[in-house]
């Protein structure tokens, strides 16, 4: 059996020693593609590939179809918008994300950029403090737990909308479920967007639920670029001189957003799981579940429909 990992961002090395560990004492086979800066290495690498741990990699189905052998890919993270899904069902191959492994790494980013925000950027200025306001936590995963547990030690006030999540789960954390989105924007003076990009969500994040946010809004996006209809992110710029967006997905429109850059920002890439635990963590658990699978069947993270 051999494991391929292809990434063209690199884990770290000691999480690709752990992910080493974790294939060989099952008694298969681990293969390396790294820093890759063509296609084709990575249809050549998968054509004998049974498993492919990746990270932000592209698996289409022309990857699909050039991986013969294939039976499972594993993202190691919780976004997995980046693997053809329909085109894996239909070539019968297993994709699973590793969920929870980079919560806390996201979470404490989320905290980091909105603290940047209320203080001005660090430019100087007097800004304000979290303490005390109301922090609406768009959809409450494990992410969302994560910044609700944060946050509660800066004494912020926590809400949250997430229609899958029951009320109840919710409440157990100390944190307030509201009944739809347009409450948690009108409730809450600082948003933390959570939710996935799905054919519901995309652009969902528009100019009329934006605008419900009481005065001095800041809204901190770690989830995806594609949820936020930009073209109104710029209307709202426009429009409300004390609103503020913090991301770490850069969007299509950061040019003509810079223009705004004491009330904007945005890493220069997705950051949210660059830390050397959620790095570690994300593929390790990777690793361990291709192993199950192989061994037992276990497809409980599975994300493709079979």
């Amino acid at each position: 059996m051999k494991i391929l990992i292809a990434t063209d961002k690199p884990f770290a090395k000691i999480a690709v020693d752990g992910i080493r560990k974790e294939v060989e004492a099952a008694g298969y086979e681990l293969a390396l593609l790294e820093k890759y800066t063509e296609k084709q290495q990575l249809l050549d690498a998968v054509a004998d590939a049974n498993a492919v741990i990746i990270r932000s990699d592209i698996i289409d189905a022309e990857v699909l179809a050039a991986a013969k052998n294939l039976k499972i890919v594993v993202r190691a993270g919780a976004g997995y918008d980046n693997v053809d899904l329909d085109a894996a069902t239909k070539a019968d191959v297993c994709v699973m994300n590793t969920p929870g492994q980079n919560a806390n790494a996201v979470a404490e980013l989320a905290l980091g950029m909105m603290i940047y925000a209320v203080r001005n950027m660090f430019n100087g200025t007097s800004g304000t403090e979290l303490l005390g306001k109301k922090l609406g936590i768009h959809a409450y995963g494990n992410v969302g737990r994560n910044v609700a547990r944060i946050a509660k030690g800066f004494g912020m006030e926590v809400y949250a909308f997430d229609p899958f999540c029951p009320d109840e789960v919710i409440e157990k954390d100390g944190v307030k479920p509201l009944a739809s989105a347009e409450e948690l924007y009108s409730t809450c003076q600082v948003v933390s967007l959570h939710i996935p990009a799905t054919a519901e969500t995309k652009n969902s994040i528009n100019f009329e639920l934006l605008n419900k946010m009481p005065k001095g809004a800041l809204l901190a996006n770690t989830a995806r670029k594609e949820v936020i209809n930009e073209a109104d992110m710029e209307k709202l710029f426009e429009a409300r001189a004390d609103f503020k967006y913090v991301t770490d997905i850069m969007p299509s429109n950061h040019e003509a957003m810079s223009k705004y850059a004491d009330r904007y920002f945005s890493t220069p890439k997705k950051m949210g799981a660059q830390t050397a635990e959620a790095n570690i963590n994300a593929g390790i658990a990777a690793a361990k579940q291709i192993v199950d699978f192989f061994q037992t069947g276990n497809e409980k993270f599975r994300v493709n429909k079979k």
